[in-house]
């Protein structure tokens, strides 16, 4: 049987120890995000600290690609490129405050994938060296009184931006997942689930500037 992640949209790969990592082949056309992490050059990972991010290094770490997951990613490049204009955004010099809590909804998924571009974190992660220099922790708020989903803020200027996500106003993520697991699904709705989900996440990149609200 052929598999069905060796159709058009599905035939981006990724060479892990000698095994390709199959992935949507509209993965490679997102853009990266860019930052400097003064750690990274300081324990020698590279001589410049310069550290990029692509859509298919989010969706390792989160083992999907979904609605959620796109959105996180595209408050992370869009936000950035906001609270920094021209300049490389500074990993580890970055606060970010989520309105709900880590529980409700997806919020979680949200400040995972932010930290992980970021590396801002609550309190579980990197503490600094004995200067106290490096801290990533207490750098990531849930349940935070804020107007928007998520809040940005720069720790050398205090500069702050707010970010809106709306993918309601391009897709309907829960509709394409109820016609592959509702009681009315059929085996052929089941068979290109993969596939029709992975459009709804292509349609969300591709209508970025309308999903993406700066305030």
């Amino acid at each position: 049987m052929k598999n069905i992640f060796f159709t058009d949209l599905l035939e981006g790969h990724h060479k892990i120890k000698g095994v390709l990592m199959k992935y949507a082949s509209f993965f490679d056309d997102i853009e990266k995000i860019i930052l400097e992490d003064e750690l990274a050059k300081f324990l020698g990972v590279n001589d410049d600290g310069i550290i990029g991010f692509s859509y298919t290094d989010i969706v390792k770490s989160a083992g999907h690609s979904c609605g959620t997951v796109a959105g996180a990613y595209l408050m992370g490049l869009k936000g950035l490129k906001a609270l920094y204009g021209d300049e490389i955004p500074k990993r580890g010099e970055i606060k970010i405050e989520i309105k709900k809590g880590p529980e409700d909804d997806n919020a979680g998924v949200i400040g995972c994938v932010l930290s992980n571009i970021t590396g801002a974190t609550t309190n579980y992660g990197f503490g600094g060296i004995p200067t106290g220099k490096f801290n990533r922790r207490n750098l990531l708020f849930y349940n935070t009184s804020i107007d928007s989903d998520v809040r940005f803020t720069r720790l050398d200027t205090n500069r702050q931006i707010g970010v809106n996500y709306r993918p309601g106003k391009i897709v309907n993520p829960m509709a394409i997942l109820m016609s592959a697991i509702g009681e009315n699904a059929t085996e052929e709705d089941k068979k290109t689930f993969p596939i029709r989900f992975q459009e709804m996440v292509k349609t969300v990149f591709e209508n970025a500037d309308k999903v993406i609200e700066i305030i």
